[in-house]
C-alpha cells in the first residue's frame, strides 16, 4: 500500500525517526481539503505512545477535512542545513502515514493534552499544567493521528557520513 523508498540508502532506522519525532518541535499536517484540494497546515505535536497528537479548535478547516476523510500524513523536518555552494540542502526528515481523529473520550483528551503540554512546558509542575488545561478545557479539540506508516530520510552526505 504504501511505497519503497526510492533511495534507500539515505533512509533513517525506526529509532531515529522516532527520535525526530520526538524531538521536533512542529510539523505539517497534509489532509484532504475543500474541493479536494490538499490542505496543510503547520502544527505543534506531541509523539506519544507511538501515536501524533494535535490541539486546535473546534471548528475550522481542518476539522472539516478530517471529518471528511480520515487519511492523513504528517511531516517533520529535522534539519534543513543550506549549502549554497553546492546548490543543496543537508536534511533530515519524516514523513507519517495513517488515519486522524478527532478525540471525544475525556481521559484520553486530558492525557494527550497533558503530554502536548509537558512537551512544550516541560519545567512547569504537573498542577500547573493541570492549571491551565483546566481553563482551557471547554474550546480544546484534541486531534489523534495513528501511525499506519512512517519513513526518514536524510540528505546522502549526511547518510554518507554516518555510516563511515
Amino acid at each position: 500500500m504504501f511505497r519503497e523508498m526510492r533511495r534507500r540508502k539515505q533512509t533513517l532506522e525506526e529509532d531515529e525517526v522516532i527520535a525526530v519525532l520526538e524531538k521536533g518541535k512542529s510539523g505539517v499536517l497534509a489532509l484532504l481539503g475543500d474541493g479536494d484540494y490538499p490542505y496543510a497546515v503547520p502544527l505543534s505535536y506531541v509523539y506519544y505512545d507511538s501515536k501524533l497528537y494535535f490541539h486546535g479548535g473546534k471548528n475550522g478547516h481542518k476539522i472539516d477535512a478530517i471529518k471528511k476523510c480520515e487519511k492523513a500524513s504528517f511531516c517533520v523536518i529535522a534539519q534543513d542545513r543550506i549549502i549554497p555552494e553546492e546548490y543543496t540542502t543537508y536534511f533530515r526528515s519524516v514523513i507519517a502515514f495513517g488515519k486522524i481523529r478527532i478525540m471525544e473520550d475525556e481521559t484520553e483528551m486530558r492525557k494527550a493534552i497533558m503530554a502536548l503540554a509537558a512537551k512544550y512546558h516541560p519545567t512547569d509542575s504537573t498542577q500547573g499544567r493541570e492549571n491551565v488545561v483546566s481553563r482551557e478545557w471547554k474550546p480544546l479539540c484534541m486531534i489523534e493521528f495513528e501511525i499506519e506508516h512512517m519513513t526518514g530520510k536524510e540528505a546522502k552526505e549526511l547518510a554518507g557520513a554516518r555510516k563511515v
